[in-house]
């Protein structure tokens, strides 16, 4: 059966207590906009800098580079810590946790940012993309060190609903990760287009003989009814 957690870019964690928690995973487009916000704001603060010590001869420079090394490495360690997300990646919906869903922490933060250095090469984040490319969670060098994530926000994960259709059982007894594909298919369903979502239920016509728009509204059926139409 096709796995929801591979095609919807969603990594799930159980907690000690057997909650499972669904966080929906920022993939390098998004990732790239943030950053991209964020390298505007360092830069208007490196003019602000430059112009307030730029008249204060060896001393003033000595305090533009020491202003520009706190900017660069200590910017999105402030904010990740304080507020879990630089200004850049609030206003892309995205936040950095833990990779077990918990807010992330000042060693964790200083781990994912010291190592950009690696990230950087061989230049423009080459080998951080390349890395978040070749694993599922896509974690740049800096998150696999510190076990982090970049995920969407909470209230984007709460925007998810599963359409409204006629209850119905799964044909067949099924394994608990494939009843919560099928119930993260539904809710997701929405954010995918529609040959996306023909496309994906279309892996799952061993379970329900159907393909199509049919195959489609067989999964949101069998998802109603194991949300709440037992």
């Amino acid at each position: 059966m096709m796995s929801v957690q591979a095609t919807d870019n969603t990594h799930y964690h159980e907690t000690p207590e057997g909650i499972m928690l669904q966080l929906k995973l920022a993939g390098p487009v998004v990732r790239a906009c943030a950053w991209s916000i964020d390298a505007a704001i360092r830069m208007v603060l490196y003019s602000a800098i430059g112009m307030l010590f730029a008249f204060f001869g060896g001393v003033g420079t000595a305090i533009i580079l020491i202003g520009f090394f706190l900017v660069e490495w200590f910017y999105p360690v402030i904010f990740e810590i304080y507020r879990g997300a630089t200004p850049g990646k609030k206003a892309m919906g995205i936040i950095v946790v833990h990779d077990n869903g918990t807010p992330i922490s000042v060693p964790a933060s200083l781990i994912r940012n010291l190592l950009r250095v690696a990230d950087l090469f061989p230049v423009l984040y080459g080998a951080g993309l390349l890395t978040m490319l070749g694993n599922r969670r896509f974690q740049r060098l800096g998150d696999l060190v510190a076990g982090t994530l970049v995920i969407y926000r909470e209230r984007e994960l709460q925007e998810f609903r599963i359409p409204q259709v006629t209850p119905k059982p799964p044909p067949q007894r099924l394994s608990v990760e494939e009843l919560r594909n099928i119930i993260a298919f539904a809710e997701r369903s929405s954010r995918l287009t529609v040959e996306r979502r023909i496309e994906l239920a279309n892996q799952m016509e061993p379970l329900t003989g159907l393909l199509g728009e049919a195959a489609v509204n067989e999964l949101y059926a069998y998802a109603n009814w194991l949300t709440r139409g037992r």
